[in-house]
């Protein structure tokens, strides 16, 4: 795979995990009962559809706005800054899972009840000692775990260059 195009690969995951994510709502939206909850595992996991207007763990529930706002502005960073410098496989998977995320929970939030920079984000996935969350989440999830690897385990960067500090003075560089 040309390096140059991993930009264009990670475009493409972002598509793919949007479509996932909002396949996966569509679904649980004709399928669930509101607040009633489906069994998956005994204790571990449940379907619950919920709408949620706030971030994680439902926090800032009064500022749907200024949510959906910051979401377009991290979509729009991800595409303009971040997309144009992927050239590393790693970094390639990180922004589509980021790219498939954020777009997947801004769609919510404008496009669903109750209206555009208003809507409610439709979580369902439900972990008993953790939250209630999405799919577009997960990937948001991963796309964490992913950079915070690449940045602090491999060290390397968007451009795929290994970054392990200055090795004559024994001190990593900032």
């Amino acid at each position: 795979m040309c390096p140059r195009r991993y930009g264009l690969w990670a475009v493409l995951l972002g598509v793919i995990g949007f479509a996932l994510d909002w396949a996966t709502k569509e679904w649980v939206l004709r399928s669930l009962d509101p607040g009633v909850a489906v069994l998956v595992i005994p204790g571990q996991l449940y379907l619950r559809l919920i709408r949620n207007p706030g971030a994680a763990f439902s926090t800032g529930e009064s500022f749907t706005v200024v949510l959906t706002c910051l979401a377009i502005a991290a979509l729009l960073f991800l595409l303009i800054w971040m997309v144009p410098r992927v050239r590393h496989p790693g970094w390639m998977l990180a922004t589509g899972l980021l790219l498939a995320g954020v777009s997947g929970n801004l769609f919510d939030r404008l496009f669903r009840e109750p209206g555009a920079f208003h809507g409610h984000v439709v979580d369902f996935l439900q972990v008993p000692w953790f939250a209630i969350f999405n799919v577009a989440d997960i990937w948001i999830t991963f796309a964490a775990v992913t950079v915070i690897w690449l940045t602090l385990i491999a060290q390397v960067n968007l451009a795929g260059e290994v970054d392990r500090g200055d090795a004559k003075a024994g001190t990593p560089q900032l």
